[in-house]
């Protein structure tokens, strides 16, 4: 057995690769005569697999940093120093981080390698456990801090998804008529605002239905209940997307049509929301039957709009027409005239 030099002492392959499961052994000329379990793991489990066995070190892989080594000699000089280096011929980029030192007596160095922060997409990507570790390595502690902050985190977006969409449904529900599916007042007043804020000319129609008592007493609050939603469809039937449809009172309804001025569109709406509406509507063997009508006014008819202002005019229209004999609508001129449509 030959002597070691003063202060060294020798390792067997087994125990070397219990303390660094991914060094690479190499002798004097650079060939690979040796490499750790946790190595050969990785080597394996590329696509067509590599031997490092018997290869030269630099036709393994390239070494990035410090820049231009090329040859053992220069390994040597760069010895203790960190490394960058990664496997040529990998399918995908496999990159290192090293640490070489010099063997005894000129045999060779032993180069330590370890992923460094691509450690996790290297375990998931090659199945590493902690067997594949060194027992001191504290990388698998720190995947178990990486996983429970994953994990974490995911709780924390999935709580706020939850807490958002439940803040957009409660939004959503403070806003819509819960009968017929309708915005509601609060929901009118606020599309009203942001119309006259943002001076955008529409059309405001007012609704209410004629002769829905007698449904009610005839036939009770469940079909007066069922009326109102077959009332909210045909409202929605006949007016477009953007446009909003309110429920304001027991029996009433408003109408706003953004972009909507000309009197003979919203006359020609309105003609056809009171013949949807006179159609005989069925509830339980029954026949319900009702009108509507309507109040119109206009928003360029006002300088400024005012929606409160608005509102009372196009109610003061709706009386009008029920005066008239109901069934119709009329609109609220800016000098107080009313016309029939």
């Amino acid at each position: 057995m030959s002597k070691l030099p003063p202060g060294s002492f020798a390792l067997n392959a087994d125990a070397l690769n219990r303390m660094m499961p991914m060094h690479v052994r190499l002798a004097a000329d650079g060939r690979i005569i040796g490499c750790g379990s946790t190595l050969a793991k990785l080597l394996d489990n590329l696509p067509e697999g590599q031997d490092l066995i018997g290869r030269d070190l630099f036709d393994t892989f390239e070494l990035r940093r410090p820049s231009g080594l090329a040859s053992m000699a220069d390994l040597h000089v760069h010895a203790g120093e960190k490394l960058h280096l990664t496997l040529r011929g990998a399918g995908r980029p496999l990159a290192f981080r090293g640490l070489a030192v010099d063997l005894a007596d000129g045999a060779g160095m032993i180069l330590n390698l370890s992923f460094g922060i691509g450690v996790v997409d290297a375990v998931r990507s090659h199945g590493l456990t902690d067997g594949d570790f060194a027992a001191t390595d504290l990388t698998v502690e720190m995947l178990y801090l990486v996983e429970a902050n994953t994990g974490a985190m995911q709780a924390l977006r999935g709580l706020a998804q939850r807490l958002e969409g439940a803040k957009q449904a409660a939004e959503a529900q403070a806003l819509t008529d819960t009968l017929t599916g309708l915005r509601n007042r609060r929901a009118l007043s606020l599309v009203l605002a942001q119309l006259t804020l943002g001076k955008s000319p529409f059309g405001l129609m007012h609704i209410d239905l004629d002769y829905f008592k007698a449904v009610n007493d005839s036939f009770g609050h469940a079909a007066g209940d069922h009326v109102l939603r077959r009332v909210a469809e045909a409202l929605q039937s006949e007016t477009r997307g953007h446009d909003t449809v309110a429920r304001v009172g027991g029996d009433e309804f408003v109408i706003i049509l953004p972009g909507l001025t000309e009197t003979g569109r919203l006359d020609a709406i309105a003609r056809r929301i009171i013949e949807a509406l006179t159609q005989p509507i069925r509830f339980e063997g029954q026949t319900c039957r009702i009108s509507a009508s309507i109040g119109i006014t206009i928003s360029t008819q006002y300088d400024p709009p005012e929606p409160d202002r608005m509102q009372q005019d196009a109610d003061e229209a709706l009386y009008a027409s029920k005066r008239a004999g109901r069934g119709q609508a009329q609109f609220h001129g800016s000098d107080g005239d009313r016309r029939r449509a």
